[in-house]
């Protein structure tokens, strides 16, 4: 018992969450999420099916772990650049994040369309998926209020959720999600109020 305690258990379970991970995002891109099983993320991982049950309940959430994991890399709240615009600011972070999704984008309509199917699976991709890049853009937006760079009667809330559903909206549709879209949503953003 000690010996399976050293040999076994967490630390080889630690180590085999990274490989787990990368085979589930590979084979979502290469078949889409409907397709993919745990069997074939096991196999494709080398591990047994097990060792992924042991850590996620269900394919769902280990492939929203995955991407929550890998868009931490590549979505990571914008820092403040004293040398660029908030515009110019939200415009890169937006580009970024649309050139990701032009290979992630199958994967994360899948688990749009998968929550819609299932209340708890919902509430846990909007809390721990859409919230926070929603408090992104916010918080960018905020600041450029605060700069001036946005008239202080919008509503930055609501500013912040036409960039999101605008992108999401095109995402959705199979329209293109590229850096076309996000300088139209930011041109749009920053446009001045009509009075």
């Amino acid at each position: 018992m000690t010996e399976q305690k050293k040999s076994g258990g967490r630390p080889r379970d630690a180590e085999a969450a990274g490989a787990i991970k990368s085979a589930t995002l590979k084979l979502l891109r290469e078949h889409g999420y409907a397709k993919v099983t745990i069997a074939a993320i096991a196999n494709e991982a080398n591990v047994a099916r097990q060792t992924l049950y042991n850590r996620w309940n269900t394919k769902a959430d280990l492939v929203l772990d995955a991407i929550f994991e890998e868009t931490g890399h590549y979505a990571a709240a914008p820092t403040d650049d004293p040398n660029l615009t908030c515009q110019l600011q939200l415009e890169r972070f937006l580009m970024q994040i649309f050139a990701h999704l032009s290979e992630s984008g199958a994967p994360i309509r899948a688990l749009i369309a998968a929550a819609q199917d299932d209340d708890a699976f919902r509430d846990v991709f909007k809390t721990k998926f859409v919230k926070p890049r929603e408090k992104m853009v916010t918080d960018l937006l905020k600041r450029a209020q605060n700069k001036g760079e946005i008239a202080q009667g919008r509503d930055i809330s609501m500013l912040s959720i036409f960039v999101h559903g605008a992108f999401w909206y095109a995402l959705l549709g199979g329209d293109p999600v590229d850096d076309d879209l996000a300088k139209s949503i930011v041109g749009e953003v920053f446009h001045p109020a009509q009075t």
